[in-house]
């Protein structure tokens, strides 16, 4: 190890590349940094002159990073974690801890998971802060590079699913809270309720709504059904279950969803539940984080609390 080139190097200055790097802008990066856009500059000339590299090509669109700065990009989230962790204390104290915790959730779980370990958690670390994100397609990469602690987010249990649990990204580990079947709403009244025969032809033979997930307009469920050649008449697309439970409740469309948000939707609106008449494979709800954290004391505490609570309540 050259520990006088390593003296020579200001930790500050790998912070801000790896701002400069995720921002791609001197002044969103400034921003962020709480710094002057001329002491931004004047960081990434000593960093272009300690690692002689550009780092940064200016274009139409920002700066564009060289190759040398993409091969760093790779390896300096992990390298700031592990100096992050070295000089956090040894031990966390959750009735001592003043730290900023993010989380990642589906729109299904605001209402029927968040409830579950909020308050214990809270109760034992009053003075801790937490962010709570929407989940979206960008969330894994967010988790990935350290922007998010947690997601919680549902995977298709289905084996030809792109959101299967075997599809997650390199550093991205999870713990499975449970798995739920999914089910059909209707609203009350609907025509559909008083049909002796509830069937998979009746079921494709109507209108639905489906909800995007993640980006994509279709499901694993839509996937497994084309298979078969067979496909549902989605007549409008909407990027969350509330919205969706909304429309279902003041039309003839039908919603198909997990299991876990339909007591939900039943208090809010005037629906009717039928079954998925379709055999098909769970969906698990699942707990992520990124691999560098499974060890570090505050993050395995909120884990512990977010598991035990919510298999509890399931």
């Amino acid at each position: 190890m050259h520990i006088d080139k390593i003296a020579k190097v200001d930790l500050n200055l790998l912070v801000t590349l790896q701002v400069l790097l995720e921002e791609c802008s001197v002044t969103r990066a400034s921003h962020r940094l709480h710094l002057s856009q001329s002491a931004v500059s004047k960081n990434l000339n000593r960093l272009r002159k300690i690692l002689n590299d550009p780092l940064f090509f200016r274009s139409s669109h920002g700066l564009k990073p060289t190759a040398h700065a993409l091969q760093l990009k790779k390896n300096l989230p992990m390298l700031l974690q592990k100096i992050h962790q070295l000089i956090l204390p040894p031990n966390f104290t959750p009735s001592e801890s003043h730290r900023n915790f993010s989380f990642a959730l589906l729109d299904s779980t605001y209402e029927t998971l968040l409830p579950a370990y909020i308050s214990p958690l809270l109760k034992k670390a009053p003075n801790l802060k937490l962010d709570v994100y929407a989940w979206n397609e960008l969330s894994m990469r967010a988790i990935q590079q350290g922007k998010i602690d947690f997601g919680i987010s549902a995977r298709d249990l289905h084996q030809d699913s792109n959101l299967n649990l075997n599809n997650l990204p390199d550093g991205i580990v999870f713990e499975t809270l449970f798995t739920t079947k999914q089910i059909c709403l209707v609203r009350k009244e609907h025509p559909m309720l008083t049909t002796k025969s509830w069937t998979k032809e009746k079921y494709l033979d109507m209108t639905h709504i489906q909800v995007r997930c993640e980006g994509n307009d279709w499901w694993a469920l839509d996937h497994h059904l084309a298979t078969y050649n067979e496909h549902r008449k989605i007549n409008i697309t909407l990027p969350d279950f509330y919205s969706a439970a909304s429309i279902c409740a003041h039309s003839d469309l039908i919603l198909t969803l997990p299991l876990i948000f339909a007591p939900l939707a039943n208090k809010l609106y005037a629906l009717e539940t039928l079954p998925l008449p379709i055999e098909f494979p769970e969906i698990a709800y699942i707990l992520l984080w990124h691999q560098r954290n499974t060890d570090e004391p505050g993050h395995k505490w909120i884990r512990d609390i977010i598991i035990d609570n919510i298999k509890d309540t399931i």
